[in-house]
């Protein structure tokens, strides 16, 4: 299913005027006292890189804030909000910097969060788990569905709803990924097994050092399948069932695998969330 880019959409309208009235210059880059600004309470951020930060404050005081924080007007007077530059803000206070350049701009609950998503994912800044936390607070919160979060946050619908299934991983597994210990690749490998089958997986992954292939064999075992024999290879679909495949992949928006033989065949079609499997089924029957 085509689907427009949406990367950095958001920051980028807020550094144009909004036209909104303000009590900082609106067309404009000012400063403000660093200890007048309070983070996000949306940032979905929570784990900064202590070495991360004093790299960045280094450079801040060689350099200074080339790109300007983006503010709110706080509830209390004199007290503004931080919508963008989280890391930006620690980095500037542990360099000892008593203001900070600002542009200040009007922001909902849910803008807090998109925004504070998008710059985030622009630098690739989130873990796998901050950010399904962050797509499940806007699919729960502001009850956006995973088409519409992949078109804020520039991704594709299925990596959206991939992510958000790292959040049904049994804690150990979360824990492992939130620890580096192994990467969203191996997560997703384990995502088909009960959660005491994927403990006990990841047991065996970081005994071993299992990378992410070794790692799916190993679920397949647990589940019973057989192992695919070494060195066999499935036969290649022509190019002409390939095209039908993506045909059928752009009119259903989801994955869909032909298998085509002299005496028929099967579709299979591949779905990742209930949600997912409604709008296959309204597609193909309609709503009753």
């Amino acid at each position: 299913m085509a689907r427009k880019g949406g990367l950095g959409k958001g920051l980028d309208a807020l550094i144009p005027g909004s036209g909104e009235p303000s009590a900082l210059p609106e067309s404009g880059i000012t400063s403000l006292p660093i200890d007048q600004i309070i983070p996000n309470p949306r940032q979905p951020r929570t784990v900064f890189k202590p070495e991360d930060l004093a790299d960045l404050a280094a450079s801040i005081r060689l350099h200074g804030i080339i790109q300007p924080l983006v503010v709110q007007a706080g509830e209390q007077r004199g007290q503004y909000v931080l919508i963008a530059g989280e890391r930006r803000l620690q980095a500037a206070k542990q360099a000892g910097l008593a203001e900070v350049p600002v542009i200040q701009r009007e922001a909902s609950d849910q803008d807090l969060l998109e925004l504070a998503l998008i710059e985030n994912v622009q630098r690739a800044d989130l873990s796998p788990l901050e950010t399904a936390e962050a797509y499940r607070h806007l699919a729960d919160e502001f009850r956006l569905n995973h088409d519409q979060i992949a078109e804020r946050v520039g991704k594709s619908r299925v990596s959206v709803t991939n992510t958000l299934g790292l959040l049904d991983m049994a804690d150990e597994v979360k824990q492992a990924l939130l620890d580096e210990e192994i990467s969203e690749g191996h997560a997703r490998a384990l995502k088909g097994l009960s959660q005491a089958a994927q403990a006990a997986a990841l047991r065996t992954v970081l005994n071993l050092g299992l990378n992410v292939r070794q790692t799916e064999e190993l679920a397949r075992k647990l589940k019973g399948q057989r192992p695919a024999k070494a060195g066999a290879k499935k036969p290649g679909a022509t190019p002409e069932i390939r095209a039908l495949q993506e045909r059928l992949r752009e009119a259903l928006g989801t994955r869909v695998t032909l298998t085509h033989g002299e005496k028929g065949g099967t579709i299979t079609l591949h779905y990742y969330s209930d949600e997912e499997l409604n709008g296959l089924i309204e597609r193909m029957v309609g709503e009753e």
